[in-house]
C-alpha cells in the first residue's frame, strides 16, 4: 500500500489516503475520526501505528475499491508524514560516501537530527538559505516507524517498520562545516523533502537491495544501491531505540551514497531554479525545486 496525504485541487483541506496501483487516490480521511480534519498534525502516531485498525481499514478500501477513487491529476500530494515526531538522520552510512568525504567509516551509527517542520512533500519548493550556504543534495532511503520501538534487538527490529519513502537530506555545507556540528546546516527551511508516498513493507522484498539515485536538472549525479549501507535498518533501529523510543510516524534517514556536490571537482552547489529528483526502486520519484 502507498500511503499519502493530499489536497484535492482547489481545496485547502488536507486529506489522508492511499495511491492505487493504477495511480488514483483513495480518500481515508474519515477513518482518522478526528474532530477537526484540517488539523492534519493531530493523531500522527495513531494513523501510522500498524497495530491500530486505521491502516487495515484503508488497505481494505484500496483492495475492494468500495469507494470512488480520485484521479491523481486532481490532487496535490503532500508529505506522506505531515509532521513527524522525530526526524533522525544517519551520517556517513555508505562506505564510498565516507571515502569521498575524506572520513573513516564510523564504528557505530553517526546520528543527527532535523526539525520536524523541515519536512515538505513532493513538488515542494525549498527556499535558498541566505548568504553563501553551499547547499548540497543527498538522496536517501527513509524508514517510517510503524510500531513503538524501545530497546529492541536487531532480530525484532523490522517488526517496527511501517514502510519506506524517498528523501532528500539537503545540507548547507558552509553552515555545517563552520559550526563544527550539523544542526543548522541540516535544518534550514524545507531541508527534508519526503515522498511521494510511503510504500509499506509488504511491497518491498528487500530494502537493502534497492537502486537509489538523484538527478539534478535531469543529469544523474548519484547512483548506487542500498546494499552498500554500512549499518542496515535492523542495526539502526536497535541502536537508536537503545537510547530513545521510536514512535509511529518517526522518520529515519539512512544516509546518502557517493556523488554529493561538495565532494566533486569542482564542487556542485545548488542554486535557485535547480530541480532535484530522488528515485528509489519501488518507491517512486520525489521531485523538488530550489527557489
Amino acid at each position: 500500500m502507498k500511503i499519502t496525504h493530499f489536497r484535492i485541487n482547489g481545496e485547502s483541506r488536507v486529506r489522508f489516503g492511499a495511491v492505487t496501483l493504477d495511480g488514483a487516490v483513495i480518500d481515508g480521511t474519515d477513518l482518522l475520526e478526528m474532530p477537526d480534519h484540517d488539523r492534519f498534525d493531530l493523531g500522527v502516531r495513531d494513523r501510522f501505528d500498524v497495530s491500530r485498525p486505521i491502516l487495515a481499514k484503508l488497505r481494505d478500501r484500496v483492495d475492494t475499491a468500495n469507494i470512488a477513487p480520485i484521479p491523481i491529476t486532481d490532487c496535490e500530494l503532500m508529505s506522506p508524514v505531515p509532521v513527524p515526531g522525530k526526524v533522525i538522520c544517519i551520517g556517513l552510512n555508505y562506505a564510498d560516501h565516507a571515502a569521498e568525504s575524506g572520513m573513516k567509516p564510523p564504528a557505530s551509527p553517526l546520528t543527527f537530527s532535523k526539525f520536524s517542520c523541515n519536512v515538505i512533500g513532493p513538488g515542494g519548493v525549498v527556499p535558498m538559505p541566505l548568504g553563501t550556504s553551499e547547499t548540497d543534495y543527498e538522496a536517501e532511503l527513509a524508514v517510517v516507524v510503524g510500531r513503538r520501538a524501545w530497546r529492541v534487538c536487531k532480530s525484532d527490529a523490522m517488526d517496527h517498520v511501517l514502510g519506506y519513502a524517498c528523501a532528500n537530506d539537503l545540507s548547507a555545507r558552509a553552515f555545517q562545516f563552520a559550526d563544527g556540528q550539523w544542526q543548522r546546516g541540516k535544518s534550514c527551511e524545507g531541508f527534508c523533502p519526503l515522498g511521494p508516498y510511503i510504500v509499506t513493507t509488504d511491497e518491498i522484498n528487500d530494502p537493502h537491495d534497492l537502486r537509489i539515485r538523484l538527478r539534478l536538472n535531469g543529469e544523474l549525479v548519484q547512483d548506487s544501491s542500498t546494499n552498500q549501507l554500512i549499518f542496515g535498518i535492523p542495526e539502526l533501529i536497535a541502536h537508536l531505540s537503545s537510547f530513545v523510543a521510536l514512535d509511529p510516524g518517526d522518520i529515519i534517514l539512512t544516509g546518502t551514497p557517493p556523488g554529493v556536490g561538495f565532494a566533486r571537482t569542482p564542487p556542485i552547489y545548488l542554486k535557485a531554479g535547480d530541480r532535484m529528483e530522488v528515485e528509489i526502486d519501488g518507491l517512486g520519484i520525489l521531485e523538488n525545486t530550489m527557489n
